[in-house]
């Protein structure tokens, strides 16, 4: 099974629905035949890389709030993490384009490190005090920490090209898919959860999806197998 989770890093709801997902996954008893991938979604697409801000004094503009709501606001998100075992800082943070993340993040899924470094980006971004808006290296010290090779980051965040229709994909498929926000966790193209949900939501979307996958349909002649190969050689035709 399948499960493609569409997030953007800037997205702190979806560092705890990571957290809640992941919990569910790991008591799944199906969990090493379930594939999750990451799917890129940018909050703010638009944004130009360099044009960084702190986040209270955004969302106070943004919602039309007092920055001491804003401050309240992100006090109780950062509850909300903490109680998935998540440290979140609530003042000092900074946001900023997250393109060049989500272009390191379609290299890191070529070389099976992509969920390493999703987990360290959002850590990165919520957690600790160095920004990973304006600063490439700390980029690229990010990807090597996620097993990647330096001067393959390098190369991909110098060359604005590299990987970008691969996230454009990304975001065309979720507007597709009705996704309007984020996270978006998408089942074996069947089921969707949408937002941040209790780990019990995700338990019953993976038990749900893993109940009802249709059972393989064989189409053959009637009275017998055709001819195939196997483990033990082909079959020999008969006159």
């Amino acid at each position: 099974m399948r499960v493609e989770i569409w997030s953007d890093i800037a997205c702190p709801w979806c560092y705890v629905g990571k957290a809640r997902f992941e919990k569910a996954l790991d008591a799944f008893p199906h969990r090493d035949e379930v594939e999750v991938v990451h799917r890129s979604f940018e909050l703010d697409p638009g944004r130009a890389k360099g044009d960084t801000g702190l986040v209270l004094p955004m969302l106070a503009k943004k919602y039309g709030m007092s920055e001491a709501q804003a401050r309240a606001a992100e006090d109780r998100l950062g509850e909300s993490a903490a109680a998935e075992g998540l440290e979140y800082r609530t003042e000092g943070r900074d946001h900023g384009s997250t393109f060049d993340m989500h272009r390191l993040l379609h290299l890191a899924k070529e070389h099976g490190r992509q969920d390493e470094l999703v987990g360290l980006l959002y850590r990165a971004n919520f957690a600790e005090e160095r920004s990973v808006f304006d600063d490439d290296e700390r980029l690229v010290e990010l990807a090597v920490a996620a097993g990647l090779d330096a001067d393959a980051a390098r190369k991909v965040l110098a060359d604005p090209a590299a990987y970008a229709d691969d996230v454009r994909t990304d975001e065309r498929e979720a507007a597709e898919l009705g996704a309007t926000g984020v996270p978006f966790f998408v089942l074996d193209r069947k089921y969707g959860v949408s937002g941040a949900q209790p780990a019990e939501v995700f338990t019953q979307a993976l038990t749900q999806a893993w109940g009802e996958r249709s059972p393989l349909q064989l189409i053959q002649e009637p009275g017998g197998d055709a001819e195939a190969c196997g483990p033990d050689g082909c079959a020999v035709p008969q006159n």
